[in-house]
């Protein structure tokens, strides 16, 4: 049980963990608190906005729609990870959910039961931050804006003393619910646990290094399949750093094929967290295709880029040749 954070605290602490904060129009006065209850609060309840675009999505959460008036959520946060607060009090985002949920997140159980009742006001208790994704399983979920979902929840947990067991999604509170799409509540919360263990972020240093990586040896790349590729070398980046990188590729297949490429952090125990999906279409002869990869990554973790190639015929069994690879950008230690 915890009072709601001030404007101003909640400003604070999603700035001290580093996230870029837009104090969207009149935000401070914009709730719902003359039609029910808001606190005392328990947790944070993550969603996906089924929109696209950053001016339109915040706009529609700050005003909402004839059918729920707004603020939809307190905080929305946007594909580059920046976090625009639209409501301060109570906010159309939970619903009616489920009792026995809301006692497992007081009690930080390892656990959540099943949602499968809807009898329990979640506007009142959940801090709501609804992320833009047209969630469909489709639609990627940019490394910064994972990031900036990871910063956003541990900023409100390190500032009640709670742990990552008090955030949820909303398919786990209310029934029917399938927001967030795309990436698993466990997940999240194994990287808020992480955050949760060290002090905010420090200050970044001003002034950026540089990265830049190349090299010719011919790849081949089976169909199907992720292979972790080499720039020089399989690590691109290790050390606390915040990275913006593009990795460009020279390949050689049949057009109309399909090539996915991501970034993924390696952790010291062998465990990973792999970034959003990016997919470039073979053309005829040679493709060049771009993967652009922005985030961060703690002092034991590494940086690396993975590939699979898919051909035009599902029975086309030849491999694709990558002839070169670069890999170049700006990180901050």
């Amino acid at each position: 049980m915890a009072t709601p954070l001030s404007a101003d605290r909640l400003v604070a602490a999603l700035r001290a963990e580093g996230l870029k904060v837009v104090e969207y129009r009149s935000w401070r006065t914009n709730n719902r608190n003359s039609k029910g209850a808001w606190g005392p609060v328990h947790g944070v309840m993550i969603h996906h906005t089924v929109t696209s675009g950053t001016d339109a999505s915040v706009r529609l959460c700050y005003e909402g729609h004839s059918s729920l008036p707004g603020p939809l959520c307190h905080g929305v946060i946007a594909k580059d990870g920046t976090v625009y607060l639209v409501g301060n009090g109570r906010a159309n985002h939970a619903g009616l959910g489920d009792d026995d949920v809301l006692r497992a997140v007081i009690d930080e159980a390892a656990t959540l039961p099943a949602d499968n009742e809807a009898n329990t006001d979640g506007n009142a208790r959940f801090y709501g931050f609804e992320c833009i994704n047209l969630g469909d399983g489709k639609d990627p979920w940019p490394a910064a804006q994972l990031e900036a979902i990871e910063k956003a929840s541990a900023a409100i947990c390190r500032a009640h003393g709670w742990s990552e067991r008090s955030v949820i999604g909303h398919l786990e509170w209310q029934p029917g619910k399938v927001d967030p799409k795309g990436f698993t509540m466990s997940s999240m919360r194994t990287r808020i646990g992480d955050r949760l263990d060290g002090p905010p972020d420090a200050e970044e240093d001003p002034v950026p290094k540089t990265i830049g990586l190349y090299d010719a040896d011919n790849r081949k790349l089976a169909p199907g399949g992720w292979t972790t590729l080499p720039v020089e070398r399989t690590t691109l980046l290790t050390g606390a750093t915040v990275y913006d990188v593009l990795v460009q590729l020279t390949l050689t297949a049949p057009a109309g094929g399909t090539v996915q490429g991501r970034f993924f952090h390696l952790r010291a125990d062998g465990s990973r967290w792999a970034g959003g999906i990016v997919e470039r279409a073979t053309s005829a002869g040679k493709s060049f295709l771009d993967f652009p990869g922005k985030g961060s990554i703690r002092a034991a973790e590494k940086l690396q880029f993975e590939v699979a190639y898919f051909p035009a015929a599902p029975d086309d069994t030849a491999a694709a040749v990558i002839d070169t690879r670069r890999a170049r950008g700006l990180y901050w230690a």
